[in-house]
């Protein structure tokens, strides 16, 4: 295939694929949305470019509602250990030296492995979040973009918080770039103080953002809070109006019933991390037949790479699905389809696109799986192959909003962007050392 399908938006063909059992056609417009999927589609619009379908297992991309992107320079540096000396004694000290540069590359590491791994679009919070726009943008991925707000209960902590935060927001808007999206990030309810919550809300209510934020990860957090204040981090979070349909809240694992239907009734997403809290031992799964029953809409999210050391949705589609049916003892627990709809229709829903489906007038956001692979063969069930046997490796195209970012597992620029993140991950141990006086 020519190289100059990977540098723009171009009417496509995707000939042949295997689609709900059958064989299909996939025909994509120039504006990059899918004009129609069927039989032999391709006799009926123009397209400058055909990708061989036969082979392959078509799938709408994924999206990730809860991840820190650039902590992909932190993979495998503080692993085994527990929750609170893992933050205070590891990542917070080396997180201090961060430097703009290195949330570029980290970024741009977290959206090649990402692009690689069929998930075309990712809610992130973290720092230096122009620089992770730059890259999202680069990576032709779509994202929502939040700062991590955390004040202490410092005033003037806080007042840089709120600047940071007005900032990522008005870069996103002059970058007129309708993939990238910007949120407002209140890390925790533990982290941020009640004024902070309140200036947090009001700002995203104003600018009509989205709200990205750490919720009852921990029973040390819901207790702790309790203790503090009589009332548990939900309640803080509905008082401070930060509850809404355009809030993805992030873990949920130690939320109670009725805060299942709080949640629901506010209309917003809980992103399950399964990998990330089974790896830290938050000592309880997300209670998702809770907050099915209840209406909620719950997403995936992979959390960061310090704590799950990778962001691949097949995989974590997989752990939910088992992890749910072993806490709760019930193997009909999240079958293989709502796994899937967690990474793809709800995700979508929660960060505000309209993708996840794959249907005339949708935005062409789908991945490719190979067939002549173990974990597909044999094909019975392409999703349930799909979640409970394959990883990303099998995804051999991918395209975002009808671009294609990678084809038959080549991604341009890949080898540039592994050697800028290893430098970048290099200098910030460097520096982190220097400090230390080591």
């Amino acid at each position: 295939m020519e190289t100059e399908i990977f540098e723009k938006r171009v009417p496509l063909l995707i000939r042949g694929v295997c689609h709900g059992g059958r064989t299909v056609d996939v025909a994509i417009a120039g504006d990059g949305t899918i004009a129609e999927i069927g039989e032999r589609v391709g006799r009926e619009h123009e397209h400058d470019y055909v990708i061989e379908g036969r082979g392959r297992v078509l799938l709408p991309g994924l999206a990730n509602t809860h991840t820190h992107a650039a902590m992909t320079l932190l993979r495998g540096y503080a692993d085994d250990m527990l929750l609170q000396p893992w933050l205070s004694e590891r990542i917070w000290p080396l997180e201090a030296h961060l430097q703009a540069d290195d949330v570029y590359w980290g970024t741009r590491l977290a959206c090649l492995e990402m692009v690689m791994t069929g998930t075309i679009g990712f809610n992130d919070m973290y720092f230096f979040m122009e620089s992770a726009a730059r890259a999202a943008d680069e990576a032709g991925l779509r994202a929502i973009l939040s700062y991590g707000f955390i004040d202490l209960g410092d005033p003037e902590k806080r007042e840089h918080e709120c600047r940071a935060t007005e900032g990522l927001a008005d870069h996103v808007a002059r970058m007129a770039n309708p993939r990238i999206g910007a949120a407002v990030g209140p890390h925790a309810v533990y982290t941020v103080s009640a004024e902070g919550r309140a200036w947090c809300a009001g700002f995203a209510k104003e600018h009509g953002l989205g709200v990205h934020v750490h919720l009852a990860e921990t029973r040390t957090e819901v207790d702790d809070a309790v203790t503090a204040t009589g009332k548990r981090p939900v309640q803080h979070l509905d008082e401070a109006g930060l509850l809404g349909p355009r809030t993805v809240v992030a873990h949920g694992c130690w939320l109670d019933d009725a805060e299942c239907g709080l949640l629901a009734e506010r209309g917003t997403t809980i992103s399950h991390n399964p990998a990330s809290n089974m790896k830290l031992a938050t000592g309880r799964a997300m209670p998702y037949p809770d907050l099915k029953a209840a209406g909620a809409r719950v997403a995936l999210g992979t959390d960061g790479c310090a704590s799950n050391n990778n962001l691949d949705l097949f995989e974590e589609m997989k752990t939910a699905a088992l992890l749910q049916k072993f806490a709760w003892n019930d193997p009909t627990t999240l079958p293989a389809a709502e796994a899937l709809e967690l990474a793809t229709v709800h995700a979508h829903a929660a960060l505000g696109w309209a993708g996840g489906r794959l249907e005339a007038g949708a935005p062409a956001d789908l991945i490719l799986l190979e067939i002549a692979t173990p974990c597909n063969t044999p094909l019975h069930h392409p999703v349930s192959n799909a979640v409970y046997a394959c990883s990303g490796s099998a995804v051999t195209t991918t395209i975002c909003d009808g671009r294609v970012l990678m084809h038959e597992r080549v991604v341009p620029g890949a080898a540039e962007v592994l050697a800028g993140a290893r430098q970048a991950a290099t200098s910030l141990l460097g520096r982190a050392a220097a400090a230390r006086g080591d």
